[in-house]
């Protein structure tokens, strides 16, 4: 047997050869002060890599939005490796635990390996993720200690680049400087993903961008694994690395085996730095993460039964030093070890990030059947809940108990409870509905599921249940699969807990949103079915997307619908191509031609043919000069909006601070658009993470120069002034509609309140709604608004809501657009103190000489997710002849 070891090894060293070392390759170690390896020095090594080691299995698993390759790289023991197609299958039937009995799942949990997830570089400026994800490569194709091999033995890893264009970005930019302690990845000049930088991290549920779209199909469609563990940084001060178990509140839609699970990953990792005498863990209390919004790399992964894990770690090739901060030196039970003050080098946060691998990758392989077995748990207990009568614990029911009990909960308590939780009408969707009849919007919003491995079904002919009557191709979603928790969450709203520092005191800021809900924000007209659902359907296969069947008959004039974000696609492909269009409030119009033809007859909208027009007045269609305000550096809400654009084929250019400060707006644009940020308050603002500084202009490329400076009261305002009073057209967004009051409109902020005599914004005491769905009532007759129903759902954060002169309005100099239309108009989220909002406007046109201002306070192009608000801007890019 020995012999037989030997000779194995002495053939594999002639077939792959030796794994090459960082050092070697890169010329510095991994964790040496001043230096950062880019991408295309990372790619070399990979192949090298793949080539010299037997434990290694190499795979691009798509392009990025710059072109360059996504790797994954599949690393376990050389068995293993030889059989990935069979352990992929395992864990796929595992996951999907779909006809599968508890005995067959035991069986495969015995014979399949722990598949766990390891990434680095999502945050690309947040250097030790990529980092430590190159020496960890090469610790596990090169290492032979027993742990390192049990772990091989039990486990396939999955380590996945998760941003190489920001890899080369950033490391080419702190590299760039010879002098080594002026290296810094302050003031890139641009995102670090190419539209959206750091919301590179808030798209996991959408995956608008292809690394969110190529890594979601690897973790919900193709391996589904079983631990995802995703890097970032940085931990808080005086702290050496967050991370789990995380504080509450956590979605009331998971399986508690998962909870337990995260806390169960938690306590190995900080009790293996605690062994290694690593200080400075701190979790739960001790940072602001939560598991409560899905949407990024590993919170999505919760809603599909994966243990997803965060850490948050210091670090930086230039050495830094932990600051003294005197509550984290008090030992409890969210920071068990402290950390004092000292000098902290690169080096020391690549060691932390092994350890905290191998404790994850240990975990996986001393608990692999369990594991294993749990996600098949989760999955067959989401398939049984799918299947009958159930009633999801939430916040809500809660207070409708105690509002029912009336003070006297323990004698009421059995009836009170059947009333609210064996209610009929308030129970768990058994499936939605999502009727053909309406926009291809309905086709994006089914993608989005198919794409995270929901399973879909198609209508093969019409149908009725409950005596509503769908027309063939409509898509049937079902709650009895085993990521029931996603499917729950796309299709709900999310009832976020009231969640105050102590009673009658400041909220506590959830992580991220509070309400999200997709179906609402893109506009999607759904039905829930509460009984089993029996009609002609047919399985959609997983990851298959769906696409709109072209519809075009030859006629003499042909009708487009207002109403779908898709006619706008169409729209710009027949302006660029020369062909006349023609508006009413709900249809554009196109008299046949063989240039309109060719381009309709590839439409995805619905082209209705006609044999005339309409009788009522139409108005000629024409593009618009756009511009997009951007900023040194890149703004996420201009770059999503900027992907927005060119996926509706709209042709526009960036515009910068120095642009508009020059003035002569109108001789280049017709409409200009200021995404929230771009316009500063009134007042003086305190600093934060958006407001960045700026470098010193000699310091940057000179390519860049010119996209240095900011949006003034002093230079810009004025120009836009003129850009207006001349006929342009400006759009603002969110916080940018402080621009209506430098233009001194007769517009007031309507979340105010007096107290001693002073006007002051209400406090987070009265009122807040953090990142959450709201509905408006909209005025679709109006035609900035043509294309809208009567009522949206908006995405609501911190957004500016206004009281408008009734003498204006009855002017025509101020038009309101959408406003909140009563006391609660929550749709998803949390909304503390909602009622303020009541009559409040949300959006308007204000006329300014011959040009008109469009504010628009909710963010109604947020993350590319708002489908359902897109027209709001769309429609103010054309003229209207």
């Amino acid at each position: 047997m020995k012999k037989i070891t030997l000779l194995f090894l002495f053939i594999s060293h002639i077939f792959f050869g030796q794994v090459p070392s960082p050092k070697s390759h890169f010329g510095f170690s991994i964790g040496d002060n001043y230096h950062l390896a880019t991408f295309t020095q990372t790619e070399a090594y990979l192949l090298k890599v793949a080539k010299a080691s037997p434990r290694v299995k190499l795979q691009s698993i798509g392009k990025t939005e710059e072109g360059r390759n996504q790797y994954m790289v599949m690393v376990s023991d050389p068995k293993n490796i030889k059989n990935l197609a069979k352990y992929k299958s395992i864990s796929q039937r595992l996951a999907r635990a779909e006809g599968l009995s508890e005995s067959e799942a035991k069986a495969l949990a015995k014979e399949g390996k722990a598949v766990v997830w390891i990434d680095g570089g999502l945050h690309a400026t947040e250097t030790v993720g990529i980092h430590q994800w190159i020496e960890s490569i090469y610790q596990f194709t090169t290492r032979n200690d027993e742990e390192t091999k049990r772990i091989l033995e039990n486990t396939i890893i999955l380590f996945v680049h998760a941003n190489p264009d920001g890899q080369e970005l950033v490391s080419n930019w702190y590299m760039r400087k010879a002098d080594t302690l002026k290296r810094s990845t302050e003031f890139l000049p641009r995102l670090y993903e190419k539209y959206i930088g750091h919301d590179n991290n808030r798209d996991f549920y959408m995956m608008n961008m292809s690394e969110s779209a190529n890594m979601a199909r690897q973790q919900y469609i193709e391996w589904m694994p079983q631990i995802l563990y995703n890097h970032h940084q940085t931990g808080p001060e005086g702290t050496v690395v967050a991370g789990p178990p995380y504080r509450d509140p956590f979605n009331y839609v998971y399986d508690p085996l998962l909870v337990t699970g995260i806390d169960a990953l938690g306590a190995a990792m900080s009790s293996r730095l605690n062994a290694e005498d690593k200080p400075g863990y701190t979790m739960k209390s001790g940072s602001v993460y939560s598991t409560w919004w899905n949407g990024g790399l590993r919170t999505t992964a919760y809603y599909h039964n994966i243990i997803g894990l965060l850490t948050e770690i210091i670090g930086d090739p230039t050495p830094k030093t932990i600051p003294l901060v005197p509550n984290r030196l008090i030992p409890n039970s969210a920071t068990p070890f402290p950390i004092t003050p000292r000098k902290w080098f690169f080096k020391n946060s690549i060691d932390y990030s092994l350890s905290l691998n191998y404790a994850v990758l240990n975990y996986a392989t001393r608990h692999r059947e369990e594991v294993l077995m749990n996600i098949y748990k989760m999955g067959r207990k989401s398939i049984e809940l799918g299947s009958k009568d159930y009633w999801t614990l939430s916040p809500n029911k809660v207070e409708k108990l105690t509002s029912l009990a009336g003070g006297n909960l323990k004698s009421k308590s059995d009836s009170l409870f059947a009333v609210v939780y064996a209610n009929p009408s308030t129970r768990d969707a058994r499936a939605y509905i999502i009727s053909a009849d309406q926009s291809t919007t309905r086709l994006a919003f089914v993608n989005i599921l198919i794409k995270s491995g929901i399973r879909v079904e198609k209508a093969t002919q019409a149908f009725e249940v409950n005596g509503k009557k769908y027309p063939q191709g409509s898509f049937v979603v079902k709650t009895n699969q085993a990521f029931r928790p996603h499917v729950i969450d796309m299709f709900e709203p999310q009832d976020h807990p009231n969640d105050f520092q102590y009673p009658g005191g400041p909220p506590v800021r959830p992580y991220d949103s509070a309400g999200w809900t997709p179906a609402f924000t893109m506009g999607i007209q759904f039905d829930r079915i509460l009984t089993d659902l029996d009609a002609p359907l047919e399985t959609i296969p997983y990851g298959q997307l769906q696409v709109a069947s072209p519809t075009f008959e030859t006629a003499t004039y042909y009708a487009f619908p207002t109403s779908d974000n898709a006619s706008f696609t169409l729209l710009n492909d027949l302006l660029k191509a020369g062909v006349e269009v023609t508006k009413t409030k709900d249809a554009f119009y196109v008299t046949h031609s063989l240039a309109a033809s060719s381009i309709l007859a590839k439409a995805s909208v619905k082209i209705t043919p006609l044999v005339n027009l309409p009788k009522q007045d139409s108005k000629k269609i024409g593009a618009k000069r756009i511009g997009l305000w951007d900023v040194y550096g890149g703004s996420m809400p201009s770059g999503w909006l900027r992907w927005i654009l060119e996926q509706h084929h709209f042709d526009f250019k960036l515009v910068f601070a120095k642009e508009i400060d020059k003035g002569n707006l109108k001789s280049k644009y017709d409409a200009l658009i200021f995404v929230t940020r771009a316009i500063p308050s009134l007042k003086a603002e305190a600093p934060s993470e958006y407001m960045s500084r700026e470098p010193v202009e000699a310091d940057i490329p000179t390519e860049y120069q010119e996209t240095l400076g900011k949006i003034t009261a002093a230079k810009s305002i004025p120009s836009l002034r003129a850009f207006l009073e001349e006929g342009g057209d400006i759009i603002t967004i969110g916080s940018s509609s402080n621009l209506a009051y430098h233009l001194n409109l007769p517009v007031k902020n309507a979340l105010v309140e007096i107290v001693n005599g002073k006007e002051r914004d209400l406090p987070g005491e009265k009122f807040y709604i953090p990142g959450s769905v709201m509905q408006v009532a909209v005025d679709n007759e109006v035609e900035a608004n043509w294309g809208m129903t009567s009522k949206a759902d908006v995405y609501f954060s911190a957004s500016p809501v206004f009281n408008l002169s009734a003498e204006a309005i009855a002017h025509g100099n101020l038009i309101p657009l959408a406003w909140y239309a009563s006391d609660k108009t929550l749709r998803s989220g949390w909304a503390f103190g909602q009622t303020y909002l009541q009559d409040g406007i949300a959006a308007f046109q204000a006329k300014v000489g011959k040009g008109n201002l469009f504010v628009y306070g909710p963010e109604v192009t947020f993350r590319g997710q708002t489908h359902n608000t897109f027209k709001m801007v769309f429609n103010q890019l054309f003229e209207h002849k």
